[in-house]
């Protein structure tokens, strides 16, 4: 079944539902296929392959909402499915904000090619995806690691979807992607401890991820920085954020701007827009329109047009993140309640001139567990990394805590590098802030 094949069959649910006693509908049909090879000592550990076609059925009748899904596309069987959803709906509770968006929000023009699927893809063939895995895998065993290896494995993954989605108040859309991702883990006995290492990387195209030697260097380069780890002292310390890891600490901040957690007071920024929230070396943006990006995008999950906006300008609250059913609620206009391509502000210095700079400091490298409170905005989060004294790197240091209230953490930013992580729609820099609390010895 192609895309046109899938919009008519919605269109058909579409208005099967309608004529059932449907007031509003949206279908979406899709069809998903994904490979994972993981190979371990040279061995095929595993091979994965699944394809998914799925309809999702959202029921809107007098003003009570349900959602159904089904992986069986006959029209037959459908009738059936589709004739008790809406039956089902008919016994739910009403609420006033449940509708679909209004049709002034969907995209005027949908025919923009973001360059989303790599031509290439179908000659991508289980060969390949195997040597390329033992590739990297061999070549982890063949760097210069300086302890004993326990175990080494790599990954290889491809993924290609296509899709429509249909309103029965006039929207039309349909996508169509690909996407590969490949990476390695590393684990090594040092001093009675199991320090690993990782290094993964993703992107539209097969031409664009780094190859198998680039992905081997760094895991194993991830993994000897870490030996040797122990407990720093506790105390405050100006904290480094490798550009892999940022994200941890920037999601957390998506998680108050969301719509949800607003009208809900659960979040510690509600009636924030137009304040500082952060330090002025703070700017997020969100660009959907990103050719090949990751995030990329048209239109969001809700049909709702995707627009670029800026969420943070200089550390000032430009944005919440609002979708459509908590926009009504708040009586705010919808601008998508997810994120694409995450682009920031970024400095003048990469990270090995970062560390240079600073007279004690700690790198981190990796987190490992912990939490944030979207509502008071207090987190505490495991840690690992290294002990930067004099501007170099002393010592390898985990088991350690960060702790404070991201309302002051963000205003702690002093600054952002230059190297953003390329192989993610977050493509966070390495970041740094002053006096963090962190706990060890």
């Amino acid at each position: 079944m192609n895309n046109k094949e899938r919009m008519d069959l919605a269109g058909w649910a579409s208005d099967f539902a309608r004529k059932k006693g449907a007031s509003e509908v949206a279908v979406s049909i899709s069809r998903s296929r994904s490979v994972q090879v993981e190979v371990r000592e040279q061995r095929i550990e595993t091979i994965r392959e699944s394809t998914d076609n799925n309809l999702s059925l959202q029921i809107y009748r007098d003003k009570k909402f349900s959602s159904h899904s089904t992986n069986n596309l006959q029209k037959g069987q459908l009738e059936r499915f589709i004739s008790e959803a809406v039956e089902a709906t008919a016994y739910l509770s009403p609420d006033e904000d449940r509708s679909l968006p209004d049709p002034s929000l969907y995209p005027d023009d949908l025919s923009t090619d973001l360059g989303l699927t790599d031509p290439q893809h179908g000659t991508v063939s289980p060969e390949f995806r195997v040597q390329r895995a033992m590739e990297t895998e061999q070549m982890i065993r063949d760097g210069n690691v300086g302890a004993e290896v326990l175990s080494v494995s790599a990954r290889f993954n491809d993924n290609a979807s296509e899709g429509v989605r249909v309103h029965s108040n006039g929207f039309m859309g349909e996508t169509s992607t690909t996407s590969f991702s490949t990476g390695a883990t590393l684990s090594v006995m040092d001093q009675g401890a199991r320090p690993s290492g990782a290094f993964f990387a993703g992107s539209r195209f097969l031409h664009e991820l780094p190859p198998a030697n680039d992905i081997a260097e760094r895991t194993v380069f991830d993994t000897v920085r870490q030996l040797g780890q122990s407990q720093a002292p506790s105390g405050r310390y100006v904290m480094i954020i490798d550009n892999r890891v940022a994200g941890n600490i920037i999601f957390r901040l998506f998680q108050p701007l969301s719509a949800r957690n607003i009208q809900q007071r659960n979040s510690y920024l509600i009636d924030m827009i137009g304040q500082p929230i952060a330090s002025e070396q703070l700017t997020i943006i969100d660009d959907p329109f990103i050719r090949g990006g990751l995030g990329s995008r048209l239109f969001d999950g809700e049909g709702i047009a995707a627009q670029k906006r800026t969420i943070i300008d200089k550390g000032v609250l430009k944005t919440y993140l609002i979708d459509n059913y908590y926009g009504r609620k708040l009586d705010m206009t919808p601008n998508g309640g997810s994120t694409s391509n995450i682009i920031m502000g970024y400095g003048n210095r990469n990270q090995e001139q970062i560390i240079a700079s600073q007279d004690k400091a700690i790198l981190i490298t990796s987190f490992s567990g912990g939490n944030a409170n979207s509502t008071t905005g207090d987190f505490s989060f495991g840690i690992a990394g290294q002990l930067i004294e004099n501007g170099k790197i002393v010592r390898a240091v985990n088991e350690m805590n960060i702790s404070g209230n991201m309302k002051n953490l963000w205003k702690q930013l002093v600054e952002t590098g230059n190297d953003p992580f390329p192989y993610s729609s977050l493509q966070s820099p390495t970041m740094v802030f002053a006096d963090v609390d962190f706990s060890g010895l």
